[in-house]
């Protein structure tokens, strides 16, 4: 009791106690995950002109747009695609807002109707799109969470077509040439100038005889900083080790094959034999081949065996074979022949057919008979029947082709009977009345069975791999990375300016992982660690970090240093110059007087030395008979004389160029405005922390 007692007595002092540890707990979870605002953060993939873009939305609509990518699409062509529809939307969007367009309710289904028109699921019998069939589907899809999602995603986005078409209007109707401006393109195009010209190339003077210094292109960066602006990159370099199979595993795979040998000469089934997974990784090839087809390395070999001999083990490229004649036989190495092609509902080739299989036989065996008694009608039948739109109007010629191209029974018909022959053959694409046209080159072909193996790195060929990669990773942490590499004879591989959403890396194809940890904040230059790819593993060294900004001299040279070298060239010309007349400019130059006739302003091209803006420009602000100062040109100096200047006839009106001018702007306007957005935008890019 006296402990009870004592304890109510010190009952305040307890629960501040108890208050304060539940708040350190509570406090260093905090501290611990960053905190509220950092686990916010982290579900932020994108902050555009204040609005966020959350991460878990983000990523469903990344799987959506994989999906549709397919196989050949990569994650990072999914991000960027969703990145660029996510950036559009949200500065559109505050257009609409701020210009209060809205769409409406019809407006909207006038686009569903127009988009799901030829889609058979929402046509009626007559085929035309049926509403009460769209709300059919929909009710059946409510169950299933992903399909109505996706149909959800697809109504708001015609939405977001609706707005965007209206936006666009509105400015495009505000986009127009005046008759003026009409006037001045028509002068552009047909008022001309003739020149007489003396060139001084640029080629007249060795880039070797100017000098360029780093200064001078810094100072060109720092004038034009817009133009050299520079995201953040990363320079690297890597050795990678392949998985690949030692000379002990190949041979160990030989003395595996080899046993096969006796067992393979005496089977009685050879396809059997070979189909067995236990003795072959590639199944039996049922059918002849040519000298050509076979493996260039035992063509001869295999081609001049006599039937029932084994021959191997030998390697051809990554497997290691036992091969063995199964048969001879003379074969044409080209058929020419021609087909009717008769279909059935319910094949790929049907179209709208509703024939049988039973009613296809039956009318493939009518042609069949038509035809043999009049050859001249198979043509006109082909024409008329022929399932196979790619050559039913050449009268189902199908040209010459090789045995073994087309599908099995076709091929057999084709390569085992004679010019002239005519027969109904089914394949997986219907029945095909065939005539064998012609047959060339009748030659020996053969029959080979193989047994073949992949020659894979053994686990103790794996584990070596791996030790090696280690010791070469542990090296490097405190000595030169291409000297360790240059000791062992790697190859080290340089990859520069390697952006923060870089996906390939030359050499070892998507490594994400490896951008991802040259961008890592605790990631310092000289760090070398190791990553598993794919076919092995690559030991990488950090080499250099570039933030963004202006680019560096180095990395702006090989553009700046060009620029620079023409003014300065530009200014030895001039400075050389000298004398009243084109004659004697051209004298004292060792240079010729040219000319160049009929000249315009919408394509500023003088003959003999290409496309001259300023030249020609400034052609048609002097007057005839002038003679030019020096011009800078892109190829060289110019100095020119006006020899003759003619306006062209006017129009009685200029409105057809007016229109012209003002369809050129109207079909610019859609990505000019877009961009236009997107460049006032701000925004805080946070893709490269997930993906």
């Amino acid at each position: 009791m006296a402990v009870l007692n004592k304890i109510r007595q010190r009952s305040v002092f307890l629960i501040v106690i108890i208050a304060l540890a539940l708040f350190s707990f509570v406090l260093a979870d905090l501290i611990r995950n960053g905190g509220a605002i950092s686990q916010k953060s982290q579900n932020i993939i994108a902050t555009i002109n204040g609005k966020e873009i959350d991460r878990t939305d983000f990523a469903r609509k990344v799987e959506q747009a994989s999906r549709n990518f397919g196989p050949n699409g990569t994650n990072l062509q999914a991000v960027n695609y969703i990145w660029n529809q996510e950036v559009k939307q949200v500065v559109f969007d505050e257009q609409y807002e701020a210009l209060g367009i809205r769409a409406g309710a019809d407006e909207v289904s006038q686009l569903l109707e127009e988009g799901l028109a030829t889609n058979p699921t929402f046509q009626n019998d007559a085929g035309v799109f049926d509403r009460a069939k769209m709300q059919e589907y929909v009710a059946s899809i409510k169950s299933n969470p992903a399909a109505y999602q996706q149909w959800k995603d697809y109504k708001l986005s015609l939405g977001k077509t609706a707005l965007e078409k209206t936006y666009l209007n509105m400015i495009k109707a505000g986009l127009g040439v005046t008759l003026t401006e009409g006037e001045l393109a028509y002068k552009m195009e047909n008022d001309i100038v003739d020149i007489k010209y003396v060139q001084l190339p640029f080629s007249s003077i060795k880039d070797e005889e100017v000098t360029v210094t780093d200064a001078e292109i810094q100072s060109y960066i720092k004038a034009h900083a817009e133009q050299y602006e520079a995201e953040a990159a990363r320079d690297m370099r890597f050795v990678f080790f392949e998985e690949a199979p030692s000379q002990e595993d190949e041979n160990a795979l030989i003395a595996k094959i080899g046993k096969l040998a006796g067992e393979f000469k005496a089977a009685e089934n050879v396809a059997e034999y070979v189909n067995v997974e236990q003795n072959s990784t590639t199944k039996f090839n049922d059918r002849f081949v040519f000298k050509k087809d076979l493996p260039t390395t035992v063509a001869d070999t295999l081609y001049n065996m006599s039937v029932g001999e084994v021959y191997g083990p030998y390697k051809d490229g990554k497997f290691i074979k036992i091969s063995r004649v199964v048969a001879h036989k003379q074969m044409h190495d080209s058929i020419k022949a021609s087909h009717i092609l008769v279909s059935w509902k319910g094949l790929g080739t049907a179209g709208d057919t509703e024939r049988s299989k039973e009613d296809a036989k039956k009318l493939a065996d009518s042609i069949l008979a038509i035809v043999k008694g009049n050859k001249s009608k198979f043509a006109e039948l082909a024409k008329e029947y022929s399932a196979d739109n790619s050559n039913k109007e050449k009268g189902g010629d199908l040209g010459y082709f090789a045995p073994g191209r087309m599908v099995p029974a076709f091929n057999d018909y084709c390569v085992d009977n004679k010019v002239g022959d005519m027969g109904v053959v089914e394949t997986s694409f219907g029945y095909h009345v065939i005539t064998i046209e012609d047959q060339k080159n009748l030659q020996k072909s053969v029959k080979v069975a193989t047994i073949s193996e992949e020659i894979e790195p053994s686990e103790k060929t794996i584990s070596d791999i791996f030790t090696e990669t280690t010791k070469f990773q542990i090296a490097t942490k405190d000595a030169d990375f291409a000297e360790k590499a240059k000791e062992k004879e790697y190859t080290v591989r340089p990859v520069n300016k390697v952006s923060e959403l870089t996906e390939n890396i030359p050499g070892i194809g998507n490594q994400r992982s490896i951008v991802q940890w040259a961008f890592n904040e605790d990631s310092k230059i000289g760090d070398v660690k190791r990553f598993e790819v794919a076919g092995g593993y690559a030991v990488v060294q950090l080499t250099a970090k570039a933030e963004k900004g202006i680019q560096k001299v180095a990395d702006a040279s090989p553009v700046v240093k060009p620029i620079l070298i023409k003014e300065k060239k530009a200014a030895l010309l001039e400075a050389k110059i000298a004398g009243g007349s084109l004659d004697e400019i051209a004298k004292a130059q060792s240079q010729t007087v040219k000319n160049a006739s009929a000249l315009n302003m919408k394509t500023p091209t003088i003959s003999g030395a290409g496309n001259e803006p300023k030249v020609v420009g400034t052609a048609f602000a002097l007057e005839k008979g002038a003679i030019s100062k020096p011009i800078v040109g892109e190829k060289g100096v110019y100095v020119i004389e006006v020899t003759n200047k003619k306006a062209a006839d006017g129009l009685d009106t200029y409105i057809s160029y007016a229109s012209q001018q003002t369809k050129t702007q109207v079909n610019a306007a859609n990505s000019r405005v877009a961009n236009a957005l997107k460049e006032a935008a701000e925004i805080e890019d946070k893709r490269a922390n997930f993906y």
